[in-house]
């Protein structure tokens, strides 16, 4: 059970890693856990709704705004998706 759950995780990855790119028009290479999830994609308030909306459409939940409020990393956002996906 814990091997899917690790290869459900990382396909979430994986997948947050593709939107980012795609949507985001981060290169991948500067894509790293540790790293400021805001300052990395340099996402503005609108690019916050996008955010919303592609997690809504590819993990079928909507974020709030304050779930935002504890979201600092890169991990920090995989975490968070990782949870409400119920995974």
């Amino acid at each position: 059970m814990a091997e899917t759950s690790t290869l459900n995780n990382e396909l979430i990855i994986t997948k947050i890693n593709t939107i980012f790119v795609e949507e985001f028009e981060v290169d991948e290479s500067v894509i790293s856990p540790e790293k400021n999830l805001k300052e990395t994609l340099d996402l503005d308030s609108l690019d916050y709704v996008d955010l919303v909306v592609l997690v809504d459409e590819n993990f079928g939940f909507k974020p709030k705004a304050e779930d935002f409020t504890t979201i600092i990393t890169i991990q920090d956002f995989y975490n968070f998706v990782i949870t409400r996906a119920g995974v």
